[in-house]
């Protein structure tokens, strides 16, 4: 049977994403069971908890979304502003083993290595005249 993946990223803010599970997560859990959910589990990050639940079809997603009880436990993540991303597939625990970081620009933004300024040589008369 092949399940239609969704994620459910939630970080850190205000408070632990963990400790949005512990008092949330059980009702997230239960809501999805009931609503259809076939599979599901939890995968911890360094910067917080993805919530990955497949369902058998993708209606049972929107049914499962379009609960009060779901908005009611995503509206009151830790960081509700910009701790909060659902999309389909599964999340944090496919993709790159380590966490990719920014590239330096290789040329472009560099800053010109400093000049030395030329020494100023100055004539003077010889101590004779």
């Amino acid at each position: 049977m092949e399940l239609h993946w969704w994620s459910i990223e939630v970080r850190h803010g205000a408070f632990s994403a963990h400790r949005w599970r512990d008092q949330l997560g059980e009702s997230l859990f239960e809501m999805a069971v009931t609503h259809g959910a076939r599979d599901w589990g939890w995968v911890e990050q360094p910067w917080g908890l993805v919530f990955e639940v497949g369902f058998r079809d993708p209606e049972g997603w929107l049914r499962f979304r379009a609960l009060p009880g779901v908005r009611a436990v995503l509206d009151a993540v830790p960081d509700p502003v910009n701790g909060l991303y659902v999309y389909p597939g599964r999340g944090g625990s496919s993709g790159a083993p380590l966490p990719l970081h920014p590239r330096l620009p290789m040329g472009a933004g560099a800053a010109p290595l400093p000049e030395t300024p030329e020494p100023i040589i100055v004539a003077g008369r010889s101590p004779a005249q």
